[in-house]
This record gives C-alpha cells, structure tokens and sequence, in this order.
C-alpha cells in the first residue's frame, strides 16, 4: 500500500495516520469536548491515554474555559480554546462561511479527535474542508442502553489509535498531591464537603432534610462543613447554611482549586452531578445520594465512592439513614 503525507510531514498510510507518528515532536493533537462538567471530567481519560501514548505529542483543548483551565491545571493539555467562540458558528452550518483564524488553527493539526454533536456532519463536513487531520468521533452522549460505563464508552475512539485498554477512571492527581503538599491529610482531616446540588432538581435530595442534617451536625460540632457549589443552587446554600455556626460557604470556586479543598476532605457527599464527577477524579472518599439516573453508566468512576439510594427514589431516603451512612464513613458513631 502506497504511503503520503499530511500538511505536517506526518506520514500516512492508505488515507490513515500511523498511531506512532504522533509521537513525533511535531505531532499536534486537538480534543474537542462540549458539555457539563461532569461529561468533561469523565473524557479525563481519553485524555490520559493520548498523553501516555504519546508523551511528546502537542495536545490541545477545544473546550469550555472552566474545563480547559482544569485540564491545563492536571497536565492533560497543553492549552486550550474556548468552545462558545462566536467565530466558530460557520462550522457548524452547511457549507459555512469559515473564518480564516479558526481554519488555519485547525489547518495545524494532525488528529482531531471530537466529541461534539454532529447529526447532520456538518461540522466534520467543513473541518475537512480546511484540516487535512486524521478526524476520529466520539459519542456525544454515551449509550445507556449498552451496559457500559461512560468512561469506557468515551474511550472507544482511541482505539483506533492502538490504545487498548486503558485506565477508565478519572484522576486528578495533581489536585490530590498538592492537597497533601498542604498538610491536608484525608485520613486525619476533620473536613465534611457537601454539595447540594446539581444540573437537575430531580437529581436532589430535598432541601428541607438537607437543613435538617446541617442542623445536627452542627449542633455537635464534630467535624468541619464546607456547603460548595455554583450558580445552578441560586440562593440554596444560603438558605441551607442561614443560623448555624461551623457551616462554610464556597461558591464559585476555579475547578482547581475546588479539586484541592475536595482532596483535603475526609468525606465528600453530593448527588448525580459533574462535581461528585471531579470530587470522585481526586481519589478523595465519596458518597453520593443517588437518584433517577442510570447508576451503571453515570456513578462516579472511583473504588472510594459509594452511592446511598432507595427503592422510591431520593425521597425515601430518611435523614436518619444518611446521617448514619456519613457518620460510618466518616468514623464517627452518633452520639
């Protein structure tokens, strides 16, 4: 079989680019990954694998700003661009008007591997009009019905790059080290970091028996509590918090620095949601209150996480019962 070259010099053989090219210096990879936090944080190790196979290989993001930071952050990426670019629109339009930036950027690389939603192709369609790359497509959203995990299925695609096998689960391990680094040890750590929250109400445990925990626990004053999320809780974390000493408040936290306070914690505890998705990345313990989702797909991909659900759904579960989950993990009898 004949053999060519990309625009890069990279050879290819049969319109397909050999896997060890790429680890060539040259070589420049770019990801491209939309959605929430949690569906990044789950691409994790897509992006593990492509770094291990080729370490010398210029890896890229095209990404939300908060995820590509992230990623940038744990070493995953080189760098990154955003996602929501305006200039960006023609790509996604049948024989769009392409802006000549965002051509000759991604005229500069020799695999593009994307994640996006595509039905109608046209965006493949027009990357091919200016990139000569090797193109590979990801699910945009994983198949539930197929019995796999997300992660497993994300990593379907690097396959076809010789990439067999590889690690599933998440892992941030810069935030874990520098976490230690800090003299944050999760075994001796007093820290309980809870997030109410998520991308959807029927993901949530009721925020009255949230109230009611947080009232118990302080109370007894036992441990350190850290209420974290974003704008989607709006002004839940205040109501939750209101009156009871000992509760702190962290809102809005860069990812990486989220990671960090996570990893110092002795015990996570949220819902279905990307940041029981990060919390899980950072090998820190974890339970989640599990709801209506599918648990064999979406559970955070971790051995130190554990989900807590009843038979009728969030709202069977009784403070009593979590109250006594979290105290097991936490080391702690009830008084």
């Amino acid at each position: 079989m004949g053999s060519k070259r990309s625009g890069d010099g990279v050879p290819m053989v049969g319109g397909a680019m050999k896997p060890l090219s790429l680890a060539r210096p040259k070589g420049r990879m770019l990801v491209i990954r939309g959605g929430a936090l949690g569906d990044f944080i789950l691409t994790l190790p897509v992006l593990a694998a492509l770094r291990a196979q080729f370490p010398e290989t210029h890896l890229e993001l095209l990404a939300y700003p908060k995820c590509g930071e992230l990623a940038v952050f744990a070493g995953y990426a080189d760098g990154f661009r955003a996602l929501e670019s305006r200039e960006l629109a023609g790509f996604f339009a049948r024989k769009g008007e392409l802006d000549r930036m965002w051509s000759e950027y991604f005229a500069g690389f020799n695999l593009i591997l994307s994640y996006l939603f595509d039905p109608d192709l046209f965006f493949q369609t027009n990357i091919a009009r200016v990139s000569k790359a090797q193109l590979l497509v990801g699910p945009h959203r994983p198949d539930e019905t197929r019995g796999q995990h997300a992660a497993v299925q994300l990593l379907k695609p690097v396959e076809k790059l010789a990439i067999f096998d590889a690690d599933s689960s998440p892992r941030l391990g810069v935030a874990r080290a520098r976490a230690l680094g800090a003299g944050e040890i999760p075994g001796e750590s007093r820290r309980l970091v809870i997030h109410p929250g998520s991308g959807s109400p029927k993901k949530n445990w009721p925020a009255p028996r949230w109230r009611e925990l947080l009232q118990r626990w302080s109370r007894e004053g036992l441990w350190e509590l850290v209420l974290v999320g974003g704008e989607v809780e709006g002004d839940l974390l205040d109501r939750l918090a209101s009156g009871l000493p000992g509760v702190r408040i962290v809102r809005s936290e860069p990812l990486s620095l989220l990671a960090e306070r996570i990893a110092g914690a002795r015990l996570f505890v949220g819902h279905d949601s990307g940041v029981s998705h990060l919390a899980a990345a950072t090998g820190v313990q974890g339970l989640v209150l599990w709801g209506p989702t599918h648990e064999a797909t979406w559970r955070p991909r971790s051995d130190a996480f554990v989900s807590l659900r009843h038979a009728d759904g969030l709202e069977g579960l009784s403070v009593d019962v979590v109250d006594a989950r979290v105290r097991e993990l936490m080391g702690e009898a009830r008084p």
